[in-house]
């Protein structure tokens, strides 16, 4: 990042929210500014200018899956980051399903939260390995593959999505129309018995860098 990744941190914990500022500064590509409430940070997207947000789910003022909701509200291009000590699949995938760009445990080394910032700040979604192998866990039964069935072009569709791609930049990726690429994801989804765009979404972060890598001339 050629620039300082403008990052708005919003956190109640003053011992985490501390640890986290004196990691960012140190790494040197950020300016960090801090939050303790979802008031707090709502006013400072009003008054600076944010690339990124690093949230809390657990905040007294309204936390959880309501404090995603209105940061997206009140800015609907923000890429937000969740940083919760929850790894519930069902948590995890709720957020995915509001908008979140990213999902990083507590319990993850802090090099993780510095690789999905850079990561999601590029237009990528990215769960930690922790949280993407719970939600793997939940959406795929034992012994049997998860892309077994797939087509060649629903495979390439799978890759595009793990990267972050919308539906309409993985029309013009492919060369085809959005109804198309629409009409693939939704093929997918009843193959793979996938109930919402949310879940095909996150069994594309967990197996679609696999699956580019099949995608590649001279592969498999």
């Amino acid at each position: 990042m050629s620039e300082a990744l403008r990052v708005l941190l919003v956190e109640d914990h003053p011992i985490v929210r501390a640890g986290c500022q004196r990691l960012l500064e140190a790494w040197g590509k950020t300016r960090v500014i801090c939050a303790r409430s979802l008031a707090e940070g709502l006013r400072h997207l009003k008054e600076e200018a944010v690339d990124l947000v690093i949230l809390d789910l657990g905040l007294p003022d309204g936390g959880g899956i309501n404090a995603l909701k209105r940061m997206l509200a009140a800015m609907p291009a923000l890429k937000v980051l969740v940083f919760s000590m929850h790894e519930e699949p069902v948590m995890v995938a709720s957020a995915l399903e509001a908008g979140a760009r990213g999902y990083v445990s507590k319990n993850d080394d802090p090099a993780v939260l510095l690789e999905a910032m850079t990561r999601i700040n590029a237009g990528d979604i990215y769960l930690s390995h922790s949280v993407a192998q719970k939600l793997a866990l939940m959406n795929v039964r034992p012994g049997q593959g998860p892309l077994r069935g797939l087509s060649a072009r629903e495979r390439e569709v799978l890759a595009l999505l793990g990267k972050g791609r919308s539906l309409a930049e993985v029309a013009a990726a492919l060369g085809v129309s959005y109804r198309t690429a629409a009409a693939i994801a939704a093929q997918m989804r009843a193959k793979l018995n996938l109930s919402s765009m949310a879940a095909l979404i996150r069994l594309a972060v967990e197996h679609g860098s696999a699956v580019a890598e099949e995608n590649r001339p001279g592969l498999g």
